[in-house]
């Protein structure tokens, strides 16, 4: 009964505490629309916000230049406190890419009698030929979806 009544009266003496008034955070613009038509649409998942009077870039690129590029894009839009979080990652393999998708498709026994075609240029993988319904064309698009290296993937298939 004595450790109940503490805890209650430990409880009661918390809720009477004021609330620390915390200040609203900043609201974030979104300013990506901006940025891709002022020449920075080939940053792959381009996101641009201003937040508190700074602009954060993030994305993804192959090419130092373009990850330079938006940092002045910002600065010649005016932008003074800009966060380049822009990442430079190595360029894929399109080989490699290829190979692989071309041995997870063949071991894959759902695909059995498909004929399919399949390139990679900069990581987008194209899958052409023909499957006999479509849940073979969802299957082969969502196995090579996952190889390590793939950017996109584009579907040519009929059936």
């Amino acid at each position: 009964m004595k450790t109940t009544l503490i805890a209650i009266t430990a409880t009661m003496a918390l809720l009477a505490v004021p609330a620390f008034a915390a200040e609203p955070a900043p609201a974030a613009v979104d300013l990506t629309g901006s940025f891709r038509t002022a020449g920075l649409a080939d940053i792959e998942n381009l996101q641009v916000y201003e937040v508190g009077g700074i602009v954060i870039i993030r994305g993804r690129t192959d090419e130092a230049d373009k990850a330079a590029d938006a940092g002045r894009v910002a600065t010649q839009l005016g932008y003074t406190r800009v966060a380049n979080l822009v990442q430079l990652t190595s360029a894929p393999d399109d080989v490699a890419i290829q190979r692989e998708a071309e041995r997870t498709l063949s071991r894959h026994r759902s695909l059995d009698g498909c004929k399919l075609r399949i390139d990679s240029l900069h990581g987008v993988v194209r899958v052409a030929g023909t499957v006999h319904n479509e849940l073979q064309k969802q299957v082969a698009v969502e196995l090579l979806k996952n190889i390590d290296g793939v950017r996109g993937v584009r579907e040519e298939l009929t059936h």
